[in-house]
């Protein structure tokens, strides 16, 4: 499994972005996918994820209300929609998958459980 993150960017405290992770597989494997993010200095910590089977999600305290999970498996990718950033939301962003051999509504809860990373896409909110 590859992933490929993309989306991020600049831009002021308020705004919005869009982050993207496609996912390449040859396999027949079902995915869960996470996004997490790690700022300068900081620990890694998980954002939001989404079950293979898409109907169970879960977000960090700190996001709860402002960024959605979704996920286009006709497209193979999944979306972070990120609203009302803050400063405190800048962090290189990563998208992880967790491989299953069947959909499931089951959540990954830690960042051992992810078998696959991708790169980091760069998220930065200027004040």
């Amino acid at each position: 499994v590859q992933l490929q993150a993309s989306g991020g960017g600049l831009v002021q405290a308020g705004g919005s972005l869009r982050l993207s992770c496609t996912a390449s597989t040859i396999t027949t494997d079902y995915l869960a996918i996470g996004w997490f993010r790690q700022a300068p200095g900081k620990e890694r910590e998980g954002v939001a994820v989404i079950s293979s089977e898409g109907t169970n999600t879960r977000y960090a305290d700190s996001v709860k209300g402002r960024f959605t999970i979704s996920r286009d498996d006709a497209k193979n990718t999944v979306d972070l929609q990120m609203n009302s950033l803050k400063p405190e939301d800048t962090a290189v962003y990563y998208c992880a998958a967790e491989t299953f051999n069947r959909l499931t509504n089951y959540i990954p809860r830690e960042s051992y459980e992810y078998d696959y990373w991708g790169q980091g896409t760069q998220v930065t909110v200027s004040s």
